[in-house]
């Protein structure tokens, strides 16, 4: 068998692959160069092999199963996570089979690791009052504040996901008679969304600010650069706990910017907003993913049971006739 060495094959695997051949987004290379380097920093710390000298025989199935372990005991990682980790190591091992035949065996092991399956959790969203509370919470006399303030308010009425909102560049929102934002979602596919009249002149009040180059971005921190992911759910934490003053019940809430996306999805679909555009407007290839809002929706469950008669019938308690049964009954 021959050993061709795994760094060779990450390198093709990323430059042809993933970027030259199928021209994946940012988001993608991003996601599945984490999940590499976790996997060989995991590799080191276990055999101290230098990841330049690692062999497709150093990473068979068993190392694989190891390694989503420790994702998930010691690094805490959700089911989810671990999963989207597989799917990256399966995605690399499948072009190894093309380009290392020889190691089919190992290859194909690893490729039938299965995806683990987890609870689905109920959709989580926010009330009326209080996404209105955290729109309002940012001090808007300060640059931080407006800008927080502003990015708050387009999260909502976009729905977007938190990589989109730091994306945004002035250029792709359109401020007039009807005011637009353009956005780059997933797999590179970009929709339109309009903006209420209050978030477009949020918007343009905000962009007096930041100058008139319209490739800077619309929400940038304090050097100008886009915000992070982790600075975005930090500007969000501190204005729930500004909110929680005057809407206590955020306190019983864990609030992070993709709660604002559902809030926005449950808040379309209890206007009455058909399921199938509410799956284009937060930018769903398949609305199946859609109806995750339905089964979460319990105001629309209620509504529907009124409508529905319950049966007449009379509660008659179960009594066990045998001693057997009655044993067991008492257990």
């Amino acid at each position: 068998m021959s050993n061709l060495s795994f760094a060779k094959i990450v390198q093709d695997f990323f430059l042809n692959r993933l970027i030259n051949q199928k021209n994946v987004s940012p988001q993608t290379i991003s996601s599945y160069r984490d999940t590499i380097r976790l996997l060989l920093h995991y590799l080191y710390c276990q055999n101290k092999k230098a990841p330049s000298c690692l062999t497709i025989a150093d990473i068979d199935a068993s190392v694989i199963l190891k390694f989503l372990n420790y994702l998930e005991k010691e690094r805490n990682n959700s089911i989810t996570s671990r999963n989207a980790r597989l799917s990256a190591i399966r995605s690399l091992f499948r072009y190894a089979s093309f380009i290392q035949p020889e190691s089919m065996e190992i290859i194909q092991k690893v490729l039938a690791i299965p995806m683990k399956r987890s609870n689905r959790l109920q959709v989580l969203h926010l009330t009326k009052e209080e996404i209105e509370s955290i729109i309002n919470a940012p001090d808007s006399s300060s640059w931080s504040g407006m800008r927080d303030r502003t990015m708050f308010m387009t999260f909502y009425n976009i729905g977007a996901r938190v990589s989109e909102i730091i994306a945004l560049r002035i250029s792709h929102v359109s401020i007039g008679k009807n005011s637009y934002a353009r956005i780059q979602g997933k797999g590179r596919k970009e929709r339109i969304i309009p903006l209420w009249k209050s978030t477009a002149h949020m918007i343009k009040t905000w962009i007096k600010y930041l100058g008139s180059n319209h490739d800077n971005y619309l929400f940038p921190n304090n050097q100008g650069n886009p915000l992070t992911r982790q600075g975005v759910k930090y500007r969000l934490r501190l204005a729930k706990n500004i909110a929680e003053r005057n809407c206590p019940s955020l306190k019983n809430k864990k609030v992070c910017p993709h709660i604002l996306r559902h809030t926005t999805a449950m808040h379309l679909l209890q206007s009455g907003i058909d399921i199938s555009l509410i799956a284009l407007w937060l930018g769903h290839e398949s609305p199946l993913t859609t109806h995750i809002y339905l089964q979460a929706d319990i105001v629309m469950k209620e509504s529907i049971l009124k409508k529905l008669d319950p049966p007449a019938s009379k509660y008659i308690r179960y009594r066990a006739n045998d001693s057997l049964l009655q044993f067991l009954e008492k257990l």
